[in-house]
């Protein structure tokens, strides 16, 4: 079953405090919130070539599934502006193999692949229907013009849909909620408002006086440096926990609904979200607490059956042992097993929310008609 409900009221987010943007196109400049130093320091870095954006997105300097598409479509675009070729031919070649690079930064979210082959389906459209300009050097920029409104149209459309989300996420809670979260899927994982967290911040507005718990989200404490930081930043009531403390939150009654991100969902309805998110889900089921996974369409990926099939990204040990400490918290050349990311079986989810519609099991079914 999938339900739709009033979305797209134009309201948006009035709180006290504007929202933080991780990627800002202006004057030319792709500028890219250093995620990696927040809350200590918010600093835009600057992208300049292919390098710079596939070191950002490998880096973590940009996370989240859509802010990482986001960020991919405009670096694809400004490593293209300054490419002079031949002719069409030369440019789309030389297109499709920074394309490939970029593509390369990160394995599981899916958002950076889609966002990066949208741009390139919106050359290869504009193939045939060229020839109307003196020289090939003023079809060549508008070939550039097109494709920075496509990556523009990409970051409008996230935002639109986050707060569709937030809508129909705000639609399954009551005021005066206990939700719980894991990682970050809120404005700085995405254009704007963010996926799972967007309902919250529509409840703060609208006075639903949401209290909100926040794993820590080990190792790269996503929970900790980021949901945190930008909740309490709009206002929001927010408890930071351990990510071994969920069961207790949960056994005591603090909890009414937990809210999570995707990075990647299959067709059947897994989603592969940061690692950690597995366990929470399975405990929510033990004590019946509702699990929504938040999945704008452009995550969900129909070609990959399950869960099996979603490469998993397995990072540096040192996130581990050394990354946030001033000093090693393990002995030195002990083993580590890193993996970025889980995957949670759609028996687990209570509901998927996207921006098209809430759906419910069976998935394999309902999650197809989206893209009917």
């Amino acid at each position: 079953m999938i339900r739709t409900g009033a979305i797209g009221t134009g309201r948006g987010w009035k709180g006290r405090t504007p929202m933080i943007t991780p990627v800002r196109f202006e004057k030319e400049k792709l500028l890219i919130l250093d995620q990696t130093l927040l809350p200590g320091e918010e600093k835009y870095i600057e992208i300049r070539t292919k390098e710079d954006i596939w070191r950002a997105i490998k880096t973590l300097q940009v996370r989240g599934a859509p802010a990482i598409g986001v960020a991919a479509a405009f670096g694809l675009y400004i490593a293209a502006r300054d490419l002079e070729t031949d002719g069409y031919e030369d440019f789309a070649r030389e297109f499709h193999q920074i394309k490939e690079y970029i593509g390369t930064a990160r394995p599981t979210a899916v958002n950076l692949f889609w966002a990066l082959d949208r741009m390139e389906r919106k050359l290869l459209s504009m193939g045939d229907g060229l020839c109307f300009a003196p020289s090939w050097r003023q079809e060549q920029e508008y070939i550039k013009e097109e494709l920075l409104k496509e990556a523009r149209a990409i970051r409008e459309e996230d935002e639109a849909a986050c707060l569709a989300m937030g809508e129909l996420g705000l639609s399954l809670l009551k005021k005066g909620m206990g939700i719980l979260t894991h990682c970050n899927a809120g404005t700085l994982a995405t254009a704007k408002y963010g996926t799972c967290l967007a309902p919250i911040y529509l409840g703060q507005e609208r006075g639903y006086d949401f209290r909100v718990f926040a794993d820590e989200t080990r190792p790269l404490l996503q929970g900790a440096r980021l949901t945190s930081w930008e909740l309490s930043r709009e206002g929001v009531d927010v408890t930071l926990i351990c990510d071994n403390m969920a069961a207790t939150v949960m056994k005591r009654g603090s909890v009414d609904a937990v809210l999570v991100g995707c990075d990647r969902m299959a067709a059947n309805g897994d989603g592969a979200n940061k690692i950690g998110t597995l366990g929470v889900a399975v405990l929510a089921k033990e004590y019946g607490i509702p699990f929504y996974m938040f999945a704008p369409t452009s995550t969900i990926d129909l070609n990959t059956p399950s869960g099996d099939e979603i490469v998993i990204e397995e990072r540096d040990g040192q996130e581990i042992r050394q990354l946030w400490y001033e000093k090693p918290m393990a002995p030195s050349g002990i083993k580590t097993y890193n993996p970025a990311f889980d995957v949670t079986g759609n028996q687990y989810i209570t509901a998927v929310v996207t921006e098209k519609g809430i759906v419910y099991p069976p998935y394999k079914e309902n999650l197809k008609k989206l893209f009917e």
